[in-house]
C-alpha cells in the first residue's frame, strides 16, 4: 500500500502521482555497455593473460553496474511525489522514511529546473517555495511542468 493512500484525510483526493524518472538508470546503462565492450576485447584477445584481464574488467562493470541499477530501483521504488487537492506530500526511504508534507495554502511558487537533455526526456528538478519555509529540492521527477501545473493550477 502506498504511503499516501494510508494518509489521506476524509474527502481529500489525489490529484496527481509523480515519480523519479528513469534517467537515474543511467549509470547502470553506461557500465553494462561498458561491460559489452569489454567482452569485445575479451573475444579478440591473444593471449590468455589479456583474455583474463578483460574478463577482470567485464566482471567489475556488471558489478558496478549491478549495485547502480539496485540502488536506483530501490531509490525509485521508495519515493512517492504525490499532489492531493489539499497539500503536496513528498516521501522517501523505507526503514528510515523521510516525509514533507505541505499544505497548498502555504504554497507562493514552485521552480522548475531543465537541461536541454532534461526537456528532451521530460524529466527536471523541482523546487517549491512557500510562506516560511521551503521544501528541499525533488531532483529527476518526471514530468515536472505537469506537476507544477497540478501545483499551481488550484
Amino acid at each position: 500500500m502506498r504511503y499516501i493512500d494510508r494518509i489521506l484525510q476524509p474527502g481529500e483526493t489525489v490529484l496527481y502521482k509523480g515519480r523519479i524518472h528513469w534517467i537515474i538508470y543511467l549509470p547502470s546503462i553506461i557500465m553494462m555497455l561498458l561491460a559489452v565492450a569489454s567482452l569485445m576485447g575479451l573475444a579478440a584477445a591473444q593471449t590468455t593473460t589479456t583474455a583474463y584481464s578483460w574478463m577482470f574488467v567485464s566482471g567489475a562493470f556488471v558489478l558496478g553496474a549491478g549495485v547502480t541499477l539496485a540502488s536506483a530501483w530501490f531509490k525509485r521504488w521508495t519515493t512517492e511525489i504525490d499532489v492531493t487537492d489539499r497539500r503536496i506530500v513528498y516521501k522517501r526511504g523505507f526503514i528510515k522514511r523521510h516525509t514533507v508534507e505541505l499544505n497548498m495554502d502555504k504554497v507562493s511558487s514552485v521552480d522548475v529546473d531543465q537541461s536541454v537533455f532534461g526537456r528532451m526526456l521530460n524529466y527536471g528538478d523541482i523546487q517549491i517555495h512557500s510562506t516560511g519555509t521551503e521544501i528541499e529540492r525533488l531532483e529527476r521527477i518526471g514530468a515536472p511542468l505537469d506537476f507544477r501545473n497540478h501545483v499551481t493550477a488550484r
